[in-house]
């Protein structure tokens, strides 16, 4: 044993550059060792990189024989730096970080957020990615603004015939804007839906003005030639201005029909019934804790969880919503107004009961209000059969009391003026191009005459008469008399010609309501050529101003209390790339 330990000593660590250290009773402490150099004590734990490490700091001259050289641990940042994301990889996050923070309407200064930052490292398992820079994402929305620009101008430039919708809307900074919005179908029968500007507007808003900005966004889009039809609400600047415009107009349907129901609401014999509905509401929305009550009391009469709806006389069908709820949660109500002594009182099983009839007629204005405000599908042909059946919905019943009797005989007269102010010349023509009404049902037999005639004038004006073609359908045999034409008309040839077009789309089997009119017309555009052309004008007519009512709605979003700020150039280019990017994400 003594000799084993005298050999540990004397041959010691590394060649005997350290030996161990010798306690003061002679025996080896093999915790500790010494340099042979410089007599330094070093603590020794069977690892002999420590060793290592001091001889190659302090002693490489004076070692005969070096060690190789120390081979260094991967550092955690040179690790993590071997896992970093490549400069193609950091480019594609930053362009889809523009165009979620377009898309999305979030604020450009998104990019400073640490918890952002955060997420994405942890993702990406890359400690060292930095966001880009609030320059470096305005800078990527306004090139992309430009590509998707590019675009739409591209689609526009292929298409012959444009539709417009355009109202006005104030921002929470009280800066009035112009919204424009183009409607068209592509070469495949696609309805197609692009908003052009949100322009903020100094001036009043006098009809000449007006005119104005529609002719300047026509001019900058350069579509100025396709226009045909514009489509607003029916505020009297708006009519004005549609007077001194080149274009046809269309007064929005919607707006028509949402006031013809305040007007017949106001002074009914409905006012106390909705009155205690208002006050009831008011209630429960405007204290968290009576909400709350009424939570308890729905899931104890085993009804779903929902909150009562305000009425609001500028948003549609809110009547509607208040009385359904409302008549969905007469007990939880009840019971939830019964813990607390209160002034509020509930409607009446009469007034109840007057809330039913009203509903039930109200349901069928809701129903064409949204049939009427779709970008996605033809609205225009609708509008007639539509209101016929609101007027049949109207007519009175030997069942109906006094007060329903009242607001039928209201809502009837104010919207048959309505209708009277409307471009029905407009209307009844896109309804005959429509294969689901071309029957014209909606109409009276001398009116339907009436229409054809139009659409033969149509033809004429368009110069669209062509030769005759084979037809698999066999058309009439004897041409109806209420096809007569104009005597102005001093081409014989042509006006059977053009005669001949009308009556082959009209021996066309009709297709049921149910069914898509876009579809007909991608197959059957070949044989009825001349009707097609006219189709693709009157069909892609929006018959609401909602599509521009949506695009204000999206505005709200941009331009929030946070970024009242934001100028106008930049609202336009967020609110318009915003609703061309959700738009192809749809398709």
């Amino acid at each position: 044993m003594q000799q084993q330990t005298e050999m540990e000593k004397e041959s010691g660590l590394l060649n005997g550059k350290f030996i161990y250290k010798t306690r003061s009773d002679g025996s080896v402490d093999k915790t500790k060792v010494i340099c042979i150099y410089c007599r330094c004590e070093l603590s020794y734990h069977r690892s002999t990189s420590s060793l290592k490490y001091h001889l190659m700091a302090k002693h490489t001259t004076d070692t005969e024989s070096p060690p190789p050289p120390r081979q260094r641990q991967t550092t955690m940042d040179q690790s993590l730096q071997r896992r970093s994301m490549d400069k193609s990889t950091t480019n594609r996050l930053t362009s889809t970080i523009a165009k979620w923070v377009a898309t999305a309407c979030r604020p450009v200064n998104v990019v400073e957020d640490e918890g952002l930052l955060e997420i994405i490292r942890i993702a990406s398992n890359d400690s060292t990615y930095e966001l880009p820079s609030r320059a470096t994402i305005t800078t990527k929305i306004h090139n992309l603004y430009e590509e998707e620009k590019a675009k739409v101008q591209e689609a526009l430039r292929q298409t012959n015939t444009v539709a417009l919708t355009g109202d006005y809307w104030t921002s929470l900074s009280n800066h009035s804007y112009l919204g424009v919005t183009a409607h068209y179908f592509d070469a495949h029968w696609k309805l197609q839906s692009h908003a052009l500007t949100v322009m903020k507007t100094e001036e009043r808003h006098y009809a000449d003005v007006c005119a104005e900005h529609f002719l300047q966004v026509a001019r900058q889009w350069n579509i100025e030639l396709k226009i045909k039809i514009v489509t607003t609400d029916s505020a009297r600047n708006m009519i004005a201005a549609a007077r001194q415009l080149p274009f046809e107009h269309m007064p929005c349907i919607a707006h028509s029909l949402h006031r013809a129901i305040t007007v017949s609401l106001q002074n009914s014999p409905f006012d106390g019934a909705l009155a205690k509905c208002r006050k009831l509401v008011g209630h429960f929305k405007h204290s968290p804790a009576n909400a709350a009550e009424l939570e308890q009391q729905q899931v104890k009469h085993l009804q779903k969880k929902e909150s009562l709806v305000q009425e609001v006389s500028t948003r549609w069908n809110s009547t509607l919503e208040m009385i359904k709820r409302v008549q969905r949660n007469q007990e939880p109500l009840r019971d939830a107004l019964a813990l607390h002594a209160s002034n509020i009182n509930m409607p009446t099983a009469a007034e109840f009961d007057k809330l039913k009839r009203l509903e039930t007629v109200l349901e069928h204005c809701r129903y064409v209000s949204e049939l009427l405000g779709g970008e996605k599908f033809v609205s225009c042909s609708v509008v007639l059969p539509a209101l016929c059946h609101l007027s049949r919905v109207m007519e009175v019943s030997e069942d109906d009391p006094a007060y329903m009797i009242k607001f039928k005989e209201t809502f009837t007269t104010d919207m048959d003026k309505r209708k009277e102010k409307t471009n029905t010349t407009w209307l009844r023509v896109a309804s005959a191009l429509d294969p689901r009404f071309k029957d014209l049902k909606c109409l009276s037999r001398a009116d339907r005459a009436e229409v054809w005639s139009s659409v033969c004038a149509l033809l004429r004006r368009e110069g669209l008469a062509q030769p005759d073609k084979p037809v698999t359908t066999e058309p009439p045999k004897k041409i109806s008399c209420l096809m007569s034409v104009p005597e102005s008309s001093s081409d014989d040839d042509e006006e059977d010609c053009i005669e001949k077009c009308v009556e082959r789309y009209k021996a066309e089997p009709s297709i049921g309501i149910e069914d898509c009119p876009l579809q007909w017309w991608s197959n059957h555009e070949g044989a009825h050529s001349e009707m097609a052309y006219l189709a693709r004008i009157y069909l892609s007519t929006p018959a609401t101003s909602v599509p521009c009512e949506r695009l204000f709605s999206l505005s709200g979003h941009v331009v929030q209390k946070k970024r009242a700020a934001l100028s106008s150039e930049n609202v336009n280019r967020l609110v318009c790339l915003s609703n061309w990017l959700s738009a192809k994400k749809e398709k």
